[in-house]
């Protein structure tokens, strides 16, 4: 196979890795963890192997400079400061647009990144200032010191001179592997001289050994038919601890079990090994990790425990992936989407001619032929359902560089991020969303100095939650920050003239002006916001997935923007209801019940139950002039906690429904959202709840 036809697949693969080195280095803790550090330089060295394959020489020659800075902080030389990660940001951004320009031709694009990568090369070296970790220096000390020697503690049994083995030809024997530089007798074992055992050794030794080429296994076979009757701990040079650290990631990945990991990679020898799992088997009760039990018989540094295990899920997960995942193109599963919403509406028709024939046979074939396409819409839909935390995970490097712009000290905090929803909507939501973020950035977080007057901590913090909730996700953007002034947003809706003076309006409907073309009640225009535009469009974005959005806001508490979105836009489970010839579909995880609509007067609400309930009447909603029935009914529905009703003439029951878009010319028709093909090939609209419920609530306002 060609080579070039791997390109789209490197580039897939490098866009993902790159993700995940920005989430690295914007961990809380990415300084001192060793693990994201080597997240970070894995990412960086796996695309520069990879494009030296298709020879993107460009790519190979950045990445090579970024790959030695990370090398550099993750053996201690260089300090991971906050300008440093800024810089690396700023590296991952640059090596993406290298990898989304590649087979560009155009020589300006060329130059111009040739310049940006030089003038990042620059900063990366203005911030050379290489000083001794302090992890590095700890896991120096552990091993012995910071000198570049292999340490041995040898501690022989009793018995050993009883087995006819003398000690110190086993050490001279070292010397010939290599150079003894030190040894240390201890006698601490000694008894008092009365019970001195002449045939017994108590002798003990602490040996520093340097060779070029000895490895773990080698220095244990100087010991090799002493090993049973001795105690054998070798500790390698500190040099060589992260050389343990690379070899365990380079290992070829296959199930491994993390001895099996250590053998291999020579932390530890097999006698070692066995040592261990002897000790883990004479364990009562729970058994003991077998990492910690090597950790504990001085046999393996905790960090190269550490890195063993952190192989070994990345070993399982990643076979689990190759497993369970396979990469299908987005066109493709957009048209198998496509093809099932043909499919509902050809059975819908199926439907209707089996309950029109008197045939049992028909009726029963169409009624298996219904849930069968009920299942494959479902499988259909869970095949687009994504989970928002990948979306998510991108206002992480958001918010980061905005506060740093600001001078502010923010924190997000990320939850519900395994909520799912249609790919469609995760694609469209991403803009809308920035908006908010960078708001509650710049709008809502007061300065570390005004937080700190008013008794909060320097550090403000912006949340991002998704949850589910009727049928519906809920995305929360809050903030801990001053929250919205309310009269100076009144006061600024009076002065534009959307709002009447001395009108009394509740709290929803003075914040909902913030949503206005052109509102801005910032005092200055920064580079965030202020220029009074972003959030109509915000609304707008979100007014067009079928979504609504409000806010929630204390004084000195701050404020939260909530945004309902559908969970698909393709295919919906509907409850169709009909006025006169007209057929409407509502979608039924909004119907919370129906019931018979006895009086009719000129009131917009009736009592349900003690509680009064507001309706709107479709028939005058949409001015459809056919005489209304006798009997009418009241589908009464549910959006974000409030309830109305909607009187209509019939119930028609349980549908499933394909969403199918409206017309340029129907975008501005209140309180419809799409439209659906009937069995009988005819045309339902869909109601857009949230739209009617506005609308209803101005109507009893204004009443």
């Amino acid at each position: 196979m060609d080579i070039n036809q791997a390109l789209p697949t490197f580039i897939a693969e490098s866009r993902e890795l790159l993700d995940d080195m920005e989430q690295q280095l914007l961990r809380p803790d990415a300084r001192e963890c060793g693990e994201a550090l080597n997240a970070i330089f894995r990412a960086v060295h796996t695309i520069k192997g990879s494009a030296g394959l298709f020879g993107l020489d460009d790519i190979v020659a950045f990445t090579h400079v970024v790959e030695g800075v990370l090398d550099e902080t993750r053996d201690g030389r260089r300090s991971m400061t906050d300008d440093l990660v800024s810089v690396l940001l700023q590296c991952a951004d640059q090596t993406r647009a290298l990898v989304d320009a590649v087979g560009d031709t155009n020589a300006a694009v060329h130059a111009h990144h040739q310049a940006a990568c030089h003038e990042l090369l620059q900063q990366l070296r203005s911030e050379t200032n290489p000083t001794a970790h302090g992890d590095a220096r700890a896991l120096a000390a552990s091993v012995g010191g910071l000198r570049n020697h292999w340490h041995i503690s040898l501690r022989f049994k009793p018995d050993v001179l009883r087995h006819g083995l003398d000690p110190m030809p086993f050490i001279r024997y070292l010397g010939t592997l290599g150079c003894v530089e030190a040894v240390a007798p201890i006698a601490d074992a000694m008894p008092e001289s009365e019970e001195l055992d002449p045939e017994s050794c108590y002798l003990g030794f602490e040996i520093a050994f340097s060779s070029p080429n000895a490895d773990k296994k080698l220095i244990e076979s100087a010991f090799e038919f002493v090993l049973d009757d001795c105690e054998l701990r070798i500790v390698p040079p500190h040099s060589q601890v992260q050389a343990y650290l690379d070899l365990i990631d380079q290992l070829p990945e296959k199930p491994a079990r993390l001895g099996e990991l250590l053998v291999q990679c020579g932390s530890i020898t097999e006698h070692e090994l066995q040592a261990a799992l002897q000790a883990q088997a004479r364990t009562v009760g729970d058994r003991a990790p077998l990492g910690e039990i090597l950790v504990g018989q001085g046999s393996a540094p905790a960090h190269v425990v550490h890195a063993a295990l952190s192989k070994q899920r990345q070993v399982k997960e990643s076979r689990a992936l190759e497993t369970q995942t396979v990469r299908v193109d987005a066109a493709k599963l957009d048209q198998l989407i496509d093809q099932v919403g043909e499919l509902i509406i050809a059975a819908a028709t199926a439907n209707m001619l089996s309950r029109r024939s008197a045939s049992a046979e028909v009726q029963e074939c169409n009624a298996t032929l219904t849930t069968l396409i009920e299942g494959l819409r479902d499988s259909a839909l869970k095949l687009r359902m994504v989970k928002i935390g990948a979306t998510f995970s991108r206002f992480q490097r958001v918010v980061h560089d905005a506060a740093r712009e600001l001078g502010k000290d923010i924190a997000l905090e990320i939850s519900g991020e395994d909520t799912e929803l249609d790919k469609t909507v995760v694609e469209k939501i991403g803009d809308p969303l920035t908006h908010l973020v960078r708001n509650a950035v710049d709008h809502g977080i007061d300065t570390p100095e005004l937080r700190t007057a008013r008794g909060k901590p320097p550090r403000g913090t912006v949340r991002l939650n998704a949850y589910h909730e009727s049928g519906s996700i809920v995305i929360e953007v809050s903030d801990d920050g001053g929250g919205l002034n309310r009269e100076r947003i009144l006061a600024k809706g009076v002065e534009r003239g959307l709002v009447e003076l001395g009108k009394a309006l509740s709290d929803a409907e003075v914040f909902a002006l913030i949503f206005e073309p052109g509102f801005s009640t910032a005092e200055q225009v920064t580079n965030l916001s202020g220029r009074g535009v972003g959030m109509d469009v915000v609304k707008r974005n979100i007014a067009a997935l079928r979504g609504s959005v409000d806010i929630e806001s204390r004084p000195g508490q701050g404020t939260t923007i909530r945004v309902r979105l559908p969970l698909t836009l393709a295919i919906i489970n509907g409850f169709q209801v009909a006025v006169g010839k007209s057929v409407f579909v509502l979608p039924l995880e909004m119907v919370d019940e129906c019931i018979e609509h006895v009086t009719h007067t000129g009131h917009d609400f009736t009592d349900l139950r003690g509680e009064v309930l507001p309706f709107i009447r479709l028939r005058d909603q949409f001015g459809i002039e056919d005489e209304p029935t006798s009997r009418q009914n009241i589908v009464v529905v549910k959006h974000a906690s409030q309830r109305f009703g909607i009187v209509v003439d019939t119930l028609l029951g349980e549908a499933q429904t394909v969403i199918k878009p409206l017309a340029r010319m129907f975008s501005r028709v209140v309180g419809i959202s799409g439209s659906s093909i009937l069995g009988s090939g005819e045309v339902a609209l869909i109601l857009d709840v949230p739209a009617l419920m506005n609308h209803t609530q101005r109507e009893c306002n204004t009443a």
